[in-house]
């Protein structure tokens, strides 16, 4: 069975987690060729995003997938570039692939794939991340999602990284955790934004670290990068739909 792959995003007004995406989705078509012989011309792999697209997500996955038939796939799966088992991933991205199954002849089958934030192996990643900065204390920094379960993961991966949890959009703040270190003596902290790529709300991490510099001077805040898109992720998405 001849398959194509799409990965879906959240989507985001500004421009660089799109280019992100591209950039992710050439280095996972990269390795699909290197998988199949002879390679195809054909980019097997795509980019869709749940909001902030001038079309609805089911109507991006039926005509990437209409492509796709073009080019003699019979298969598409989607990955959910997500890091949290939020309402996206459980409800809103398997509501529309099956509105977009519905518009599409049998002819190819769509197949939901596990979200990236499942995978164990993106703690490899995270570790990566955390190498290069030197510091006494770790904050794992999330999103956060009000759907009730949905922080079990951060706050098990967090444990797993020696880090302690904390949430931009919902209760744990950062700046509460930093306070909480601090009573605690620790001196040196290091926050990790786990998110996938730079964009706005990034931005405004940064931007908040440097108040916190400004808050607490005698303390030593280190900011690490967001994962980005690497060689090493484009292994691990490949992995994932690999053995599905």
């Amino acid at each position: 069975m001849s398959s194509a792959y799409l990965l879906v995003s959240h989507g985001s007004r500004d421009p660089r987690p799109e280019i992100s995406m591209q950039q992710l989705a050439g280095l996972v078509n990269h390795k699909l060729q290197k998988s199949i012989s002879p390679p195809k011309s054909e980019n097997l792999v795509g980019i869709a995003c749940l909001e902030m697209s001038s079309q609805p997500l089911h109507e991006q996955i039926r005509t990437f997938a209409q492509s796709a038939l073009a080019y003699g796939c019979n298969r598409l799966k989607i990955i959910p570039l997500f890091l949290l088992p939020g309402v996206h991933v459980m409800t809103d991205i398997p509501a529309e692939i099956a509105l977009a199954q519905q518009a599409l002849s049998q002819d190819i089958i769509i197949d939901l794939q596990p979200y990236l934030g499942s995978q164990p192996g993106l703690e490899t990643l995270l570790t990566k991340q955390m190498a290069a900065i030197k510091t006494q204390a770790w904050i794992l920094l999330a999103h956060g999602s009000r759907r009730p379960g949905s922080k079990q993961l951060v706050e098990t991966r967090a444990a797993n990284l020696g880090a302690v949890s904390a949430y931009w959009a919902t209760s744990g703040s950062l700046e509460s955790r930093v306070e909480e270190l601090i009573a605690a003596g620790k001196r040196e902290i290091a926050i990790l934004p786990y998110f996938l790529f730079t964009g706005g709300i990034t931005d405004a991490i940064a931007r908040s670290v440097e108040e916190l510099k400004l808050h607490f001077p005698s303390v030593t805040f280190q900011l690490a990068q967001p994962l980005g898109a690497s060689a090493e992720l484009a292994d691990l998405i490949w992995e994932l739909v690999s053995y599905t």
